[in-house]
């Protein structure tokens, strides 16, 4: 006898799980928020550094793992905004304020602010790698 994978609703797909997974507003303020936190530990990793030490900060591991970080948790926030705008139901224009609707919408939303968050994380990390001087 075989062991066969389940079918019907034992068996879920990564993709599936992620469809599952409601967008609301605290989903929407992910992207900003990371880009947020990260954009504090730059410029305060920069000001302690030359207050400290007299001199800009080097290229360390820590701002390299941190931008890493942030830009995967927007990676990851934005992977499961474009499942979420997948989702089947019915076709545009969405007029009726359904619940699959605003889903949609909400997942639209998130999926533009990790795509901008994830171009001012870069933005953000740029002056810290090309600057060498506290002037």
């Amino acid at each position: 006898m075989k062991n066969e994978a389940p079918h019907g609703p034992e068996r879920r797909g990564f993709r599936h799980r992620l469809r599952e997974l409601r967008v609301t507003l605290w989903t929407l303020i992910v992207p900003p928020s990371v880009w947020a936190v990260h954009f504090l530990f730059c410029y305060l990793w920069v000001a302690v550094s030359c207050a400290k030490l007299g001199a800009f900060p080097r290229f360390t591991t820590a701002f390299v793992i941190g931008t890493l970080v942030a830009e995967a948790i927007i990676v990851a926030s934005g992977w499961i905004a474009w499942v979420q705008t997948h989702t089947p139901g019915d076709p545009a224009p969405h007029d009726q304020g359904t619940d699959i609707d605003r889903l949609r919408f909400l997942a639209v939303s998130t999926l533009l602010l990790a795509g901008l968050s994830f171009v001012a994380v870069i933005f953000t990390a740029v002056p810290a790698l090309m600057l060498t001087d506290c002037r």
